[in-house]
């Protein structure tokens, strides 16, 4: 039996299709955090009182038998061909049904049309006619008040909705725009029973690097200045297999040509280091004494759980404070809280940040800025001193995201962590925590007064963002030393 998981892991890759199937199933943590059941809350939103509902292992026949006694199923297990999917609503009108998608997010977009096209085979295949598509989401207009407002909380839409998050195309022009052709894929999983060759290419990588990526390609040993680390390079798989293995035997005419990848080729042509003198001058020009690096840990909540949130609300829970004097002095500083921080968050923050001096964060333009501007709407009495923290904010991954340094030993990537590595022996390996999902699950622990070494799992989180904000002195004094050379 297969489930629309398998099927696109089979789109994207046999193999990695073939390896999850051998691989043992292991409970993981939502990235994102969603307390209650977002189903037993569509419930409410149509207001069914009587209706089937599916439960985990239903036989199909289940499902097939429920058609002929309730108007409404929910969670549903249908099968057609040995694929199984689980349909979240489907109503009995005249002449058919109306299905009604669920979608855990704000603006359902067409990215993702074998989850609702193969739900629409099986169904169709089991003689069930759909008359309309719908899609539950949530309402990114909602705010909280006291107590959550179900129907205020989600939005029923018949379309799906452009990059610009407006109603596009209907559902069912989406899904019959280009059908995907499940009878054959199913056969060819069918037939699949051998590991295929392994191949490099950008299906590796996709939106996210294939978990099996090092397991496949463990023989083959990759250097640091491998041409397959050239950041955004269509062509560098094509060019690795045909000889072209280094950043400096790069074909210049097959390579979007951007700054960064030139940075890249460049370090490698240069003994391992490139950095543009005047552009990183530039940006160390701006930072002035003393200064603040800042980092702030938060967790995201696909529901709104205190007044004045909204539905994918971000509250931060954690910040870190290491401030580097003229003297060479280095002073540190925490806050950590749990539930509603909001208030107490920004309190501290006031306190605990220099009033001078320049602030520094690693992607602050699209983490800690974005997150002071929300807090500034929430609480807006001090939108003077955290405006001020904006217009001091200097971003650490500038000089890097715009080709200004590069060293090969970055390999591709330029997270803080990863530069890190390369400049400090211990980093982050010491540490309980060393990713920031890792915290985000440790404080939901807290947060959710577990108990569980509640003392322990404080200090690790305090130690792993003072870290954040160690590591980007350390940076900042490697980027001053190699303009002072």
């Amino acid at each position: 039996m297969y489930h629309i998981s398998d099927v696109k892991k089979f789109d994207r890759c046999p193999r990695l299709f073939l390896l999850s199937q051998r691989q043992e199933k292991v409970p993981t943590e939502r990235f994102l955090r969603l307390d209650e059941q977002f189903t037993a809350l569509a419930i409410e939103k149509l207001k069914l009182d009587t209706y089937f509902l599916g439960e985990k292992g239903d036989h199909p026949d289940r499902a097939l038998q429920a058609l002929q006694t309730y108007d409404w199923l929910v969670k549903a297990r249908f099968e057609y061909q040995n694929l199984r999917v689980k349909v979240p609503f489907l109503h009995k009108v005249d002449g058919g049904y109306d299905l009604y998608f669920l979608y855990t997010s704000i603006f359902p977009h067409n990215d993702d049309m074998t989850f609702y096209q193969a739900i629409d085979w099986v169904l169709k295949n089991n003689g069930i006619q759909i008359q309309n598509y719908y899609l539950i989401h949530l309402n990114h207009d909602y705010v909280r008040e006291d107590e959550l407002d179900i129907d205020q909380l989600f939005t029923i839409s018949t379309h799906f909705y452009s990059d610009r998050n407006l109603p596009n195309i209907l559902i069912k022009d989406a899904i019959d725009k280009k059908p995907f052709d499940f009878a054959t894929t199913l056969s060819l999983m069918d037939q699949t029973t051998s590991l295929p060759e392994a191949i490099r290419s950008n299906r590796c990588f996709g939106r996210t690097k294939c978990t099996f990526y090092q397991e496949c390609f463990k023989d083959e040993p990759v250097e640091d200045n491998s041409i397959l680390y050239l950041l955004g390079a269509k062509e560098r798989f094509a060019m690795y297999k045909e000889g072209k293995k280094l950043l400096k035997d790069a074909d210049l005419d097959r390579i979007e040509g951007s700054r960064p990848q030139f940075a890249q080729i460049l370090a490698d042509r240069n003994r391992g280091l490139y950095f543009d003198r005047l552009g990183l001058s530039a940006w160390l020009s701006q930072v002035t004494y003393p200064i603040t690096f800042i980092d702030f840990e938060w967790e995201l909540f696909a529901l709104p759980p205190y007044p004045k949130t909204r539905p994918f609300q971000v509250i931060p829970f954690e910040y870190s404070i290491h401030v580097l004097h003229e003297d060479g002095t280095i002073t540190h500083k925490v806050f950590l809280d749990k539930h509603d921080t909001r208030r107490s968050f920004v309190e501290h923050l006031i306190q605990d940040v220099c009033p001078t001096g320049s602030l520094i964060a690693y992607n602050a333009t699209g983490a800690e800025i974005v997150r002071l501007q929300e807090l500034m709407e929430y609480l807006p009495e001090y939108q003077k001193e955290l405006q001020s923290m904006i217009d001091r904010m200097l971003d650490l991954q500038v000089p890097f995201s715009t080709g200004a340094v590069y060293d090969i030993r970055m390999k591709g990537s330029y997270s803080l962590k990863n530069i890190i590595s390369f400049l400090d022996e211990e980093g982050y390996s010491s540490l309980a925590i060393q990713q920031g999902m890792e915290a985000v699950y440790q404080w939901r622990k807290l947060d959710r007064d577990s108990q569980e070494n509640t003392e322990e799992i404080v200090e690790s989180l305090k130690a792993y963002c003072g870290m954040d904000t160690y590591a980007m002195i350390i940076v900042y004094r490697w980027l001053k030393s190699l303009c002072q050379e």
